[in-house]
Order: C-alpha cells, then structure tokens, then sequence
C-alpha cells in the first residue's frame, strides 16, 4: 500500500486485543490495542530493524509553480507509478499487492469547487511544487545541544519523543487534545501519532505549517470525512494528482465512479500502523537515536494518564500512586478476608472503567418515531449506531432519551429500559414515564446512558457475606473455594434407578456418568464440549436434586439466553420452574415468558388475587396509583411473588439475578451455574452464598472465558473463572464425550487439538449430508475448506479495529454461493474476530451483493465472541490479519479459534492469509490438516485448485498446557468416595455425619433472617493465620508451564476428625493431607514444574491410567488421565 516501512522480522502480536484475553507472555508487540478497551499492558518489545536502516528515497517533481504547498487547495503530486507496478486491485492469486513507490502518490485537498471535481483535479496538477523532503534550515534537523530526556519541547515536538521536524509531526485535530506526534515507531510497533490517534480515540489530523504539504488538515475530497482511518489516496489520470476519499461511503458512491478516477487503486493513507511516508516523513535514523526513547507501557500509562489530566508529562509517571497495579489473584486464599481484600479491589476497577465508558457515551440529534406498547407504555425507537466499538447495548440497559426544548417546546426528560434491539441497529426504548411525551416531535433529542451499579454492588456484598456471615456456605464448600485441601466427602443419599428425566432425550453413557458422579459429590466441575448436551446434562441433575427432597434448587448462568434455555429444558421434565428477570427486562420478549415470576404474578388465577388484578389494571391505565393505593398494591405483589417463588421446585435466574432482593430470605443448600467459565468469580459467589452445600459448576475452560473491559482488572486476574482456578488445583472436571452438533470431519480438528482426542460423534456422515445442496466443496465428502486469501488488512474507521475487504469481497462470494445452491439464508452465519471486519461485511453484503438485498439482511455476522454457545449449519470465518508483521493478535488465543471452528453443523468455510497464520503452531496444525486432506484452496469459487501456497513449519513445538490442565503439585489425586472419607472430613456443624447427607431442615424459604443458620445456630467464623508465599506471576486465566510463580506452602488446615474442622473455621493443626505421603511435598513452589509435576486428567469413563508425563505431542495438547 503506496510505501512500506521496512518490515520487521519480528512476529507481533494484535494491534487490538480484547481485554479479558490477556497477552500471552511470550508476546512481541508493543502496539497491543483493544476492540473494547484500549488500556495499556506490559510486554517485552522486540527491537524493529527499521531504526538501523535509511527511510525511503524521495524522488521529486521537476515541475514547481511558486506559492503551492502553502494552502489546503495547492497538493503537490508525484510523478505516475513505474510502467512495472502492479495494480493495488485486490488479487486472490498474488500475495503481494504492488502500489506506488514512497513519493509516487501524494493527496489532493477536498477542493471548494466541487461541482467539478475532475477539472479541479486535473487543475491542481499545474500548480504543484517540487516534493523534496530536505530539511528546511534550523528546522530539519536535530539541532545540537538539544536535551531530548527533558520535558521541555518546543511546541510542535512530539509529545512521546521530542522529534520536531516539521515535516515528520502532525497534530492531533482533536479540539481538546492538539498534541504534536512524529511518524517514528521508536519501540513500538506503530507510529507515534497512530499509537496516540487509536489510545485516545481520536481520529483528525492535521500536517504542520511548515511541512512540504503546508498546514493541511487530512479529509475527504468528496465528503469533507476527517477520520483518518477511513481515508486513502487514489491517482487521478491527470498524473500527477492524487485524491483522497474515504473508504466508506464515498468508495462506493456511483457518481464518483464515473469520474476520471480508478476507484480500484484506493490505498489506505495508514499503512502498517503509521502514515504514509510522502505524507508524513518517517525521522531520520540518527533523529530517532537522539530522540527520547519511549516504551509501550509508558505511552500506554501516559495516555490514560492524558484522559484526566491533558498537561501530564512522563515525569508524572513516577510519582507515588500513579497507575499502581492492583494485587493479582492467587490461587489459595488464607481466609475469605484475604479472598475479599483481593477481589474487591478489581470489581471496583471494573465498575470504574464501566461507569466512565457507558457515561461518556451520548447521542445527539436522535431521530425518534413513537409506538405505544402492548402494556400501555411508551416507546421511543432510535438508530443508536455501534461506532467505537466500546458499547454493547443489551435489553435491559436503562437510556435517558431527552428533549433541550425550543420556543414552542419545554426541555423534556425521561428514563426508560432498552426491550429490544433490531439487526438493523435500531433501538426500542420503553420509557417509566408515559406522561408529557412530546411525541408530536421526531428529531433533536438526545441520548445518554444511566449507568447502574447493580451488578458490582451485589458481587461485593456476595464478597462481605462469604467473609462475615457463618451460615452462607458449608464449611467443606469454603475451603474448597478458597482452595484449601480437603478430604473427599460423598453425599449419602439415594441414587435413582436411571440417571435420564422425562421430556428429556435419552442420556448417553458420559452423560449418565456424570449426573451420577455429580449427585454424590458437594463440589462438581462438568465439562461440556461443543455440541455435548451440557445442557441437557444440567436439566437431569437438577431434576434429581429437585426430585431429592432437599429444598429448592437454585439455576444460574451469566447470561439471560443461557438462563432461558436451561429454564425451558427443566420445566419440560414436569417440575415447577420460575424464572426470575431483572424489572428492568421484564418487557423484554422471551421464549419462556410464562415461566417468568412477573407473568406468573399477572395471571394467576384465584379469587384473592382479583384484588391486585384490579390495581394493575388501575396502574397500567393511569400510569401511576394513589399513594394508599400504590402501596397497598406493593404489598400484594410482593406477597404473590413470594408466594409463587416458594412454591416453586427450581428458581431460575442470572448469577447476579441471584442477588434480587425477592430472594433475600431465600436459602438453597443445593445450587448448579451453567456456562461458569463466562462467568468472574465474585459474580459465581452471588448464587452461592444463599446456604449452598452442594454446587455443580458447568462451563468449557477450553472456549473463551469473561468479558473484562478494564485491562488492568484482566491483568490482575479478574478474567479468570472460578471453574478454571479448581482446575488448575486439581479438580477433576468431569467430561461430556459425544457431540451431536458437527459433521465428523468438522469435530476431528477440534477433537484432536482441545480435548485430546476423546470427542466422539453422536451424528453420522449421512445425518450431517445436505441433500438438494449443490455447493462447490473441494472434497464432496469434506464439507470445509481454507479460501487462500492474500489482501491485506486496514485498520478500521474506529481506528480500535481491523478489517480485510479482499476477505468482505469473498465473503459476499462465498453467501451468494450458498443462497443459489439452495441454502436459506437463517441457516449461514458469518463470524469474524474483528468488529471492524463485521461492520464492513454487513455494509459490502447489502451494497454489493447480487442477489435480493433482503436476503443478505437475513444473515447473520457476528464476532467469533458473541457466537459463542451459538450454532448455525454453514459457518462462514474471515480471518481479516494480513500484514508485513505476521502478527494475527488475538486470534493467537486457542481458546478462540476452538469456538470458531465449533459453531458450524454441515459445513465450514475459513478465508485468511496462511503465509501469517502459520507463524502461529496452532494455526499451522489448523492449515496442515486442511492441506493434508486436500482442502486448502485458491482460485474462483467455480473452479477451486489446491493452494500451492507454501509455509513453514513453526519454530517452536506447539506444547501449550493452558487449556487442559487437571491438577497440579501438592493437590489430592484421591478419588476416595467411601463413607470414611465423609464422616472424617463431615460438616459437622451443619449436622452432616455418618448417614446424614444433609443438614436438618430448616423453616421454609422466604422466611429465613441473613446471618441466622437456617437450623437455628450459628458459630463465629475464625480466619487462618497468614501462609508464606507470593501469588502467582501472571494472572492468565488458563495457566501455562511455569506461568504461576512460587505459591508458597499450602495453607494449614483442620486434621481428619478435629473437632473444629466445619464447626469453625480455625486452625488447630497441619497442612489438610500432610500424613499422606504423596503430599509431604506440597509446599514445592508451582512455578518450579518438573517432570514430577503430575497433570490430573477428566473424570472419563473411557480414561485410562496414566504416569502424568509432560506432553510432548507437536500440535496436539495432551494430557495424563486418570481413571475414576
């Protein structure tokens, strides 16, 4: 694209990772930017080649007309491209994409008489000064004595470095900001004024006056765009003049395209993260070598910095208190105190960094259409376009849509919750207040977002409660989370003739084998592949607790699908399910509203309750009740939701549901938590600390884990789930085998590569063959194939992401395909890992597709993220990383690239670069079984070849332990489920001893007081006194070999059959364990992994014994398994 840097042998990683995926340690790139959050991180950076070698050669103009270049209307231009080069068209063959030499192109200013722009154009080519990029005296060069260390720049240095030559810095447009930045990398990956343009989110630039282009600020000839990263060059055919025009829309504008103008040879004016060098020159090297030298990590801390206080200098950097790092997470935790002084902490951070995101976020000039809704209530409907990526508006959210009032109109304001948002970015906004809507009016309001501390505030009281109330989880359950060594309990109890439930399918034998297992045990990890029923599972198990006797059973996950689709299968096996929603989603549309308390309550059909069924009526009429009448009518909806919520056998909500004030006086001895691995540990503890005794965790460590925004909390820690630090201290999960979703060529991979082999296929070749299907698969039988693409990637309009339009271009291709050979369009999803790529494809689909434009609105793109637990039959994945680096970001994730590959059901097809993604060991491993059965492909969709395409093995073997791990050193491997185990180590507080398998009942639920036991004693909680050790290094949220420094000894705790052990938590002995001999060496330091270091595997009925030797496969991830 126009001119190159030099490129770097060095492989960098992303340029925007997502936060609660932090960089892997390894990582070799310092321009690690976020699609949601671009705070900084710490890494160690490679040293770029480009510093020791000379920038590129101008060649300038021999024409010059004297006074150009000292206005926005007079561009000089480069001479035309050699007769040689290549056109910059996108090319599916070719890899590499020839354009214009360094000075070959040069833009032209939007030009005020745009009537005829081509005249303009070819006008300008008159007037155009010599390009040369010597230095002006006394201000090219570095002049001597100048001290770069200190803070005192001229004006226009740059405010990283200190390079100030006039034709190297632009200024930051941005009216609060207008900080001068150079085009040098110095240490990192991208340019100065790129690195601060994608930190700050600013997007305006403008070149300084005494530059060779004059003080021209960049924007588009057609539109007047200024966003930078939507602008490129094209040459007009007057040859020396070039034009600049934004990617999107004027790229695509019919009118231009009759134009004198070559559309096709648009380029990017960023390109490998910095501006072009005729447009920007890149500093000299020995400018470079006596400029400041900067890291990432302080550009990064200096940014944030910048954000609330715009004159910080480096120097503030290092006073006290400045971007402190919180304390990480550690895997054992001496008391629930320590656990909370960790986490407390980082769910402030996250709160923090979320209010200030969703509070700066406002709309202005919002067109409005009205609705009323079915419940007599308002609606506002609005386009709220996604643009910095930051947001991701839910139903739920609470917006303040207002009016500022004119002569004839009062400022108006209301609150109101989002209930539904469309694929075409629309927003339905049901508002409290129905009263004094100027619904008259349509445009000219504002919106602006009410952040809600909700969530955060329940998982800090969930925190409080765990450390401070006795009676709010069992005590084996305590020092189970807080990972200390306990004896193996079972719960005594009658297991049921067959493991299935009604109205379920028939189980198979994993799935029999881990309800079983799971009904027995106080604290059970179930893995559940794609496509494995965990689902399913999770309704059986909790029809048998439900069918035990035992109380209520609580049924969480982090998100409301996940929550809806368990509470549907469970009511289909005849129990009493009742869904408890947020108020603020109680107008939102679900596929279980008659499960829903708020449904319950409206319809419930008895003489009594005509009484509430009157003031409901009353209030949805008039919108609002007397105040005796408002609050009589509160009473008797809160006595009928607790009258329904006791009578029911499963309540279903969200972990931070579990919080509500309605289950307040709730208590649940037996709780299960769905998709747990999405979810942060303190939002897991919200269920728990409601009297849990036995808790079953169901979630796959091997698919991506939660969403953190704030990078320094995903740093600490925060992103990884309860789930995986039991797995890293040797919990056993047990794993689900079959999987009924993909073709059997479609789950091989996958099988081999996360779950060592051990999936096997509930579907057949035959049941997975679409018939009437006539799509051009390579292999007929093979429904995959890997499209070679070689167009390079563009950083996005946000400037915080990326996209490929050679890969949107096929994409199109490849839809249109499947439609004419018969596919339905509900049936294709299109997933990529980049918001930029998804924005993109979505706009090219509907612009440039052949076919009815309503068929392609029917599809659905999505990123890889949010497709997660998702499935669709013909699953579309674009790659989009393309560059000289051989950097693919946050594609390096395993765990990502495990949930893309698993969506699909019939057929699968991946178009990317394989030259930069084999770089990567696992990708490599992707690419060579695709090459390896014929697979990997180039050319036109009608007529495929094999892609002779040739990349090299990777350096390294692929050995990475992050994903499955099972156990660890100085963890119990026992699997001792007799009734010794369970009276040694019995609960016996809460009356759990030989032949009792749980406590007493207590009052019925609804009625129970907090810090009450529920049977009618309680025992002050006493903390462990302090073990040695320092936390672990690196808060990964999947450990790799060495990743978690030195633990320290394992904490003390209560001997088999003391006295104190559940009654209290005190210590009144040694280390739990320590008369085992396997565990007398339980105090070796984790991060000192050895050969002796024994890798616990799944709980697996086909698992066979194994000496835990270190893996050692190339590009497959084993693992030593033991038997049950």
């Amino acid at each position: 694209m126009a001119t190159q840097p030099p490129s770097t042998a060095t492989a960098a990683v992303d340029l925007y990772e997502t936060a609660s995926q932090p960089d892997a340690p390894a990582a070799g790139d310092a321009y690690t930017f976020l699609e949601f959050n671009t705070q900084g991180d710490d890494f160690d950076y490679p040293d770029f080649p480009e510093l020791s070698q000379p920038p590129p050669r101008s060649t300038p103009l021999t024409s010059s007309i004297p006074g150009a270049g000292t206005s926005s209307s007079s561009w000089p231009a480069p001479p035309p491209p050699p007769s040689d080069a290549a056109s910059p068209e996108p090319d599916l063959t070719s890899q590499d994409v020839h354009t214009p030499p360094a000075s070959s192109s040069s833009p032209s200013p939007r030009s005020a008489s745009k009537a005829r722009p081509s005249a303009a154009a070819d006008g300008l080519a008159s007037g155009v000064v010599a390009l040369n990029f010597e230095d002006p005296v006394g201000t090219g060069a570095v002049e001597d004595g100048y001290d770069y260390s200190k803070g005192d720049f001229v004006e226009h240095a740059c405010r990283y470095c200190g390079i100030h030559n006039p034709a190297c810095v632009a200024r930051c447009n941005v009216p609060s900001c207008r900080k001068w930045f150079c085009n040098s990398r110095g240490n990192t990956s991208g340019s100065h004024i790129v690195n601060h343009l994608v930190r700050a989110k600013h997007k305006e630039v403008c070149l300084h006056k005494d530059s060779p282009l004059g003080e021209t600020i960049l924007e588009c000839y057609n539109c007047g765009c200024r966003n930078v990263f939507l602008l490129g060059f094209i040459s007009a055919k007057a040859e020396n003049v070039v034009v600049l025009l934004c990617r999107e829309p004027c790229l695509s504008v019919n009118a231009l395209k009759d134009m004198n103008w070559d559309l096709s040879q648009w380029c990017p004016l960023i390109d490998d993260r910095c501006f072009l060098s005729w447009l920007v020159k890149v500093p000299s090297e020995q400018e470079q070598l006596r400029a400041r030298q900067i890291s990432a990590q302080q550009i990064n801390k200096v940014e944030e910095l910048w954000k609330t206080n715009p004159d910080a200098s480096l120097e503030d950097l290092e006073k006290p208190g400045v971007d402190d790092e919180p304390q990480p997470v550690v895997l054992k935790y001496e008391d629930a105190y320590q656990y909370q002084n960790v986490f407390a902490p980082l769910i402030k951070l996250e709160a923090d960094y979320d209010k200030m995101m969703k509070e700066s976020q406002s709309k202005d000039n919002v067109t409005v259409r009205w609705d009323i809704g079915l419940n007599k209530k308002r609606v506002a409907y609005f386009v709220f376009p996604k643009e910095d990526n930051e947001l991701r508006l839910v139903p739920g959210d609470e917006l303040r849509l207002r009016y500022p009032g004119d002569s004839s109109h009062p400022t108006w304001q209301s609150v109101g919750h989002v209930i539904k948002l469309t694929a075409q970015e629309e927003v339905a906004l049901e508002l409290r207040a129905s009263q004094g809507v100027p619904t008259e009016l349509n445009v000219g309001f504002s919106v602006d977002f009410v952040w809600k501390s909700t969530s955060f505030d329940r998982m800090q009281g969930a925190m409080k409660t765990f450390a401070v109330d006795e009676t709010s989880v069992s005590g084996y359950i305590y020092h189970h989370l807080l990972g200390h060594e306990v004896e193996h309990q079972i719960i005594r109890n009658t297991l049921p003739r067959r493991f299935g439930a009604p109205g379920l399918p028939e189980l198979n034998a994993s799935q029999v084998l881990a309800v079983k297992s799971v009904l027995q045990k106080p604290v059970s990890l179930i893995q559940g592949p794609p496509g494995t029923g965990k689902t399913v599972t999770s309704a059986a198990i909790v029809y048998h607790m439900a069918k035990q006797g035992q109380g209520q059973v609580l049924v969480c996950a982090p998100s409301n699908v996940a929550v809806d689709q368990l509470a549907e299968k469970i009511s289909s096996t005849g129990l009493k399910v009742v869904r408890l929603c947020a108020k603020s989603r109680e107008a939102v549309s679900s596929p279980v509203e008659h499960l829903t308390l708020h449904y319950q309550v409206r319809h419930l059909d008895t003489s009594e309750k005509s009484e509430l069924h009157k003031l409901q009526q009353l209030k949805d009429e008039q919108g609002e009740l007397s105040s005796s009448d408002e609050k009589k009518y509160k009473a008797l909806k809160r006595a009928t939701e607790r009258e329904i919520l006791q009578s029911a056998d499963v309540i279903c909500c969200t972990c931070v549901g579990a919080g509500d004030p309605r289950l307040s006086n709730f208590r649940f001895r037996q709780v299960l938590i769905d998709e747990s691995t999405q979810a942060t540990e303190p939002e897991c503890l919200i269920p728990l600390v409601l009297g849990v005794k036995q808790v079953v965790l169901v979630g796959d460590h091997c698919q991506l884990g939660p969403v953190i925004m704030c990078k320094k909390a995903a740093r600490a820690g925060l992103a990884q789930s309860l789930f995986e630090r039991l797995v890293i201290l040797g919990v056993k999960p047990f794993r689900l085998q079959v999987q009924y979703r993909m073709h059997p060529c479609l789950s091989e991979f996958p099988s081999n590569c996360f779950y060592e082999g051990t999936l096997q296929n509930g579907v057949t070749v035959n049941e997975r063959q679409s018939s009437g299907i006539d799509f051009p698969w390579p292999v007929p039988n093979r429904p995959m194939f890997f499209y070679v693409q070689m167009g390079q990637e563009e950083i996005s309009a946000s400037g915080t992401s990326y996209l490929n339009r050679t890969e949107a271009a096929n994409v199109e291709k490849i839809v249109t395909t499947f439609l004419r050979s018969g596919v339905v369009p509900s049936q294709i999803g299109v997933i990529t890992p980049y918001e930029g790529q998804r924005a993109y494809i979505v706009n090219y689909m509907a612009r440039n597709g052949s076919l009815r434009q309503q068929l392609y609105k029917e599809i659905e793109v999505a990123s890889v993220d949010s497709f997660q637990g998702r499935e669709k039959d013909y699953i579309i994945l674009s790659c989009v990383r393309s560059n000289e680096h051989q950097g693919i970001g946050f594609l390096n994730d395993p765990r990502r690239l495990n949930v893309a590959l698993t969506r699909a059901r019939y057929g699968i097809v991946i178009l990317g670069n394989p030259k930069v993604l084999s770089k990567q060991p696992l990708w490599n491993s992707l690419l060579t079984h695709y090459k390896e059965h014929e697979c990997l492909v180039e050319g036109p969709l009608n007529n495929l070849k094999q892609s002779m395409v040739q990349f090299q093995k990777p350096k390294k073997i692929y050995n990475d332990r992050r994903l499955f791990l099972g156990g660890g050193q100085g963890v119990m491997h026992g699997t001792n489920f007799g009734a010794g185990a369970s009276s040694q180590a019995a609960d016996k507080r809460s009356g759990r001893g030989k032949g009792q398998s749980f406590a007493p009942y207590g009052p019925p639920n609804g009625v129970h007081k907090p810090g009450v036991h529920p049977v009618g004693y309680a025992v002050p909680r006493m903390p462990f006194p302090p073990f040695p050790g320092a936390p672990h290094s690196q808060p990964y949220a999947i450990p790799t070999r060495g990743l978690h420094g030195p633990l320290g000894a394992v904490p003390p705790v209560h001997q088999p059959g003391s006295r104190n052990f559940g009654s209290a938590r005190s210590n009144t002995g040694g280390p739990i364990g320590g008369h085992l001999a396997h565990q007398q060496n339980s105090q070796q330091a984790m991060g000192s992994i050895g050969s002796n270091f024994n890798y616990t595997g799944m709980e697996n009925p086909s698992s066979q014994p194994s000496g835990g030797a270190q893996m050692s496969q190339t590009g497959l991830m084993t693992q030593a398994r033991t038997s049950l």
